[in-house]
């Protein structure tokens, strides 16, 4: 099974190809990005192209994994979106669905980390079959913490990752379904 490219009003939402590791620069140096997300951004292409490689690993291995937000009208790589399958122990659960987005920062506040967290949900829940799907933002992060209730996701309490506390949502297929209706 391919790895589709998924399109919203707006963008495509697409594999990542090595020609992207500009745009992953541009989004993961930049600290402001990183400032929930452990405070460590990217300091040189190499790291971008592994972690392009990484994405690839988890497209082949599980069909799915971050996508590119390329914007349709421009082509211009707005950052990425999509679901990961998590194999490292988070909040005490391995082998898990997690949603996830992360934007450059000229594009935040626009409503595209929604409308494609919102995307990837949906692609998880009724085209993957997935019983439930998992998600982290850091307990300071409203922003990303605003995104995931607009998604469904429900607050299901707080741990520690990276020494910062941080709030674990779920959402199930069948709450899913029955809000899917009305976003």
């Amino acid at each position: 099974m391919a790895v589709p490219t998924i399109e919203t009003e707006r963008f495509f939402l697409r594999p990542a190809v090595p020609e992207d590791a500009q745009g992953f620069f541009e989004l993961d140096s930049d600290p402001e990005v990183h400032r929930y997300l452990g405070k460590k951004p990217v300091k040189s292409l190499e790291e971008c192209h592994r972690i392009i490689e990484w994405l690839m690993h988890q497209y082949e291995s599980y069909h799915t994994g971050r996508w590119v937000i390329e914007d349709k009208a421009s082509g211009e790589f707005i950052g990425w979106a999509g679901l990961k399958f998590v194999r490292e122990e988070t909040n005490g659960m391995v082998d898990f669905y997690d949603v996830g987005y992360r934007l450059r920062k000229k594009f935040w506040g626009r409503g595209i980390a929604s409308e494609c967290a919102k995307a990837s949900v949906r692609y998880g829940f009724n085209t993957m079959g997935l019983k439930e799907i998992f998600a982290a933002a850091d307990a300071e992060n409203g922003a990303s913490i605003r995104i995931l209730e607009k998604c469904g996701f429900g607050f299901e309490g707080r741990f520690l990752y990276d020494a910062s506390v941080h709030n674990w949502y779920r959402l199930d297929a069948l709450s899913w379904a029955m809000r899917s209706t009305d976003i």
